[in-house]
């Protein structure tokens, strides 16, 4: 990995491991509902511009129909379930849980039609990440937080198929002009369902929770997303995945450190075990041959396709 590649790997595994500690202040006073459609708006202000730049928008709205598909999975869906876990939920417990979206995303590509060979270090890699799942949720939360657990399954199912519709349907297209609309349409969507649940501030909310949607929108959306096009064409979209192991250990950290959330052994323990399974579920089925090892193309660039899709957002 070059330099460049490096800092760009540090950079987004601490950027896309403290939403969680942001998420956790800012629903202390804002909806759920609102928070989502805040860090939408500003976002897609943000990337609709750049998009529109590079000619990245025309070729997306022609698949409006995948692209709603995948702002319900990617954005819509898993960012409320996410807002309103973390009401009850610690922040790097959250953090913790969703790393075990690489073990239902194997689940999610079959039923996608993608082949994956089941070996045995894959059913080890499930089980062990299971049991990583079950040292969290059956040792270290109380029985009152299993609601907050289902909310954080829907966002574990949506990021993993968010990356498999895009693998499958959306791969040719430019990345900046998919997340850009994908955005805007997730910031519709919510319009009426926070005028309808009355989910609007009734006070000005205090200057933390302001920061927190800012640094979500702007840092952790925003940025993240552009960070994350540099550094797949810095280093391949499959070397990038490996991020998805450094922003459960950020969460944790910042979570312990800002808000000093406890961690207990079987936090350790969990974390532990999932990413051990996580790691085991996504090693090569087998080493291709010389003519059969497709070239790691920068996707999503503004203008190159490939046909690997990106880790989920967060």
């Amino acid at each position: 990995m070059t330099r460049r590649g490096l800092i760009l790997f540090i950079a987004l595994g601490v950027i896309w491991g403290i939403p969680y500690l942001f998420i956790k202040i800012a629903v202390a006073e804002l909806s759920p509902e609102f928070l989502v459609l805040a860090r939408c708006v500003l976002a897609a202000a943000l990337l609709l511009p750049i998009a529109a730049r590079r000619r990245a928008l025309m070729p997306v709205l022609r698949r409006w129909k995948v692209l709603l598909a995948f702002a319900v999975a990617e954005i819509v869906l898993p960012w409320y379930a996410l807002n309103a876990a973390e009401i009850t939920l610690p922040s790097s417990t959250t953090g913790l849980l969703l790393a075990s979206i690489p073990l239902v995303a194997i689940g999610v590509a079959f039923v996608f039609g993608r082949r994956h060979r089941v070996t045995a270090l894959t059913v080890l890699g499930l089980l062990t990440g299971t049991a990583g799942v079950a040292a969290v949720v059956g040792l270290d939360l109380g029985r009152g937080d299993l609601g907050a657990v289902a909310l954080l399954s829907v966002a574990v199912v949506g990021y993993a198929v968010g990356p498999a519709i895009l693998a499958k349907y959306m791969s040719d297209l430019p990345g900046i002009g998919v997340m850009s609309l994908a955005l805007a349409a997730a910031a519709v969507i919510y319009l009426p369902i926070v005028g309808v649940t009355g989910g609007w501030p009734t006070v000005v909310p205090s200057p933390a929770a302001i920061v927190s949607v800012l640094v979500l929108a702007v840092v952790c959306s925003a940025i993240a997303f552009l960070l994350m096009f540099a550094l797949i064409a810095e280093i391949g979209p499959v070397r990038m995945t490996a991020i998805t192991y450094v922003n459960p250990a950020v969460a944790v950290v910042a979570g312990a450190l800002v808000l000093g959330e406890t961690v207990t052994v079987f936090t350790g323990l969990g974390f532990i075990l999932i990413l051990i399974g996580c790691w085991l579920v996504t090693l090569p089925d087998r080493p291709a041959a010389p003519s059969e090892a497709p070239e790691e193309e920068p996707w999503p660039s503004s203008t190159t396709p490939s046909t690997t899709a990106p880790p989920p957002t967060r």
